[in-house]
């Protein structure tokens, strides 16, 4: 991978970040509320799982 793939990449993830917001913030605050009610444990159990989905589609795709 290259510094070039890499820039790509960190900017589709902002574009999709940035989707919700835009097309729906009141959905958006939403969940973000719920996510602030959250416990660590919980935000933290679903860190892990999007990081093991980001490394399997990787994987998958690589």
């Amino acid at each position: 991978m290259d510094g070039d793939t890499l820039w790509a990449a960190l900017a589709l993830v902002l574009v999709l970040e940035g989707l919700l917001p835009f097309l729906s913030p009141g959905a958006w605050r939403k969940t973000f509320q719920r996510l602030l009610l959250m416990q660590d444990g919980q935000l933290r159990f679903f860190g892990l799982c999007s990081i093991l989905l980001g490394l399997a589609l990787l994987w998958f795709v690589g």
